[in-house]
C-alpha cells in the first residue's frame, strides 16, 4: 500500500535536540515539510525534555519560531492515560511525556509522521495510527 503524504509532522525530544544541535539532515527534513505546507508540531513538554543546561536559549527561541508549539490540554492528559493503560505495561512515571506527545500526534491532522528515536515506544502507544520514522 502506498503511504499518503503527511499532513502533520511531530517531533519527539531527540528530533528537537537534533534540530537544536543544527543537524543538517534534520534541518533539511523540517524545511522540506515547511515548504510542503506540512505543519511541524512540537509539544511544550518536548521543549523541556530536549533542552538541557548547555542549550543555547537564543537558538532554542529561534528554532521554536519555525515550529508550531502545542500546549497540553486536559483532553491530552486523559488520552495519554488511556494510551498507557492500553499498552498493558508502560507506566506514566517513565512514559508520561511520550504518552502526552502521542496524544498530540493523535489529535493532529492525519496522516501524522512522528520523528523519534524511540520507535518501539511509539508503536506501543499509537500502533498504526501514526507513521513512525527514525529521527
Amino acid at each position: 500500500m502506498k503511504e499518503l503524504p503527511a499532513r502533520s509532522l511531530v517531533l519527539d525530544s531527540e528530533a528537537l535536540s537534533m534540530l537544536l544541535r543544527n543537524d543538517r539532515r534534520m534541518a533539511a527534513r523540517i524545511e522540506a515539510s515547511r515548504q510542503a505546507g506540512v505543519p511541524v508540531l512540537v509539544s511544550v513538554l518536548t521543549i523541556v525534555e530536549a533542552a538541557y543546561g548547555k542549550t543555547d536559549l537564543a537558538r532554542l527561541k529561534w528554532v521554536l519560531t519555525r515550529l508550531r508549539v502545542e500546549p497540553v490540554s486536559q483532553e491530552d492528559s486523559l488520552t495519554a492515560v488511556t494510551l498507557l493503560r492500553d499498552t498493558g505495561g508502560l507506566h506514566g512515571h517513565k512514559y508520561a511525556i511520550d504518552a502526552l506527545v502521542a496524544a498530540l500526534a493523535l489529535r493532529a491532522p492525519a496522516p501524522v509522521v512522528v520523528l523519534t528515536s524511540d520507535r518501539d515506544d511509539w508503536s506501543k502507544l499509537c500502533g498504526s495510527r501514526v507513521i513512525v520514522r527514525e529521527a
